[in-house]
């Protein structure tokens, strides 16, 4: 035979059954508005340091073309060079 198992309910606390009060509700005015001005500064410092990282790359790229030898030169190029010989 299978034996029934009890799930108790925990009764939920009175603060979370009627009114669901957020963190913003609770937040001074001035507090929120440096916290949106903060939020803010780091998302553009961050897209500031992401443009800088794809320039980075495509200037080390360009470097990296203009230092390939001629063998690599070569070797990359699509024509066949034993038809000309």
């Amino acid at each position: 035979m299978a034996k029934k198992t009890r799930q108790s309910k925990q009764p939920t606390p009175s603060y979370l059954k009627d009114d669901k009060v957020s963190l913003k509700d609770q937040l001074n005015g001035s507090i929120l508005e440096q916290l949106k001005q903060k939020k803010q500064m780091l998302e553009t410092k961050e897209e500031k340091r992401k443009e800088e990282e794809v320039k980075k790359q495509q200037e080390l790229r360009k470097q990296q073309e203009k230092n390939k030898s001629f063998e690599q030169l070569l070797n990359e190029s699509e024509l066949n060079w034993n038809e000309f010989k």
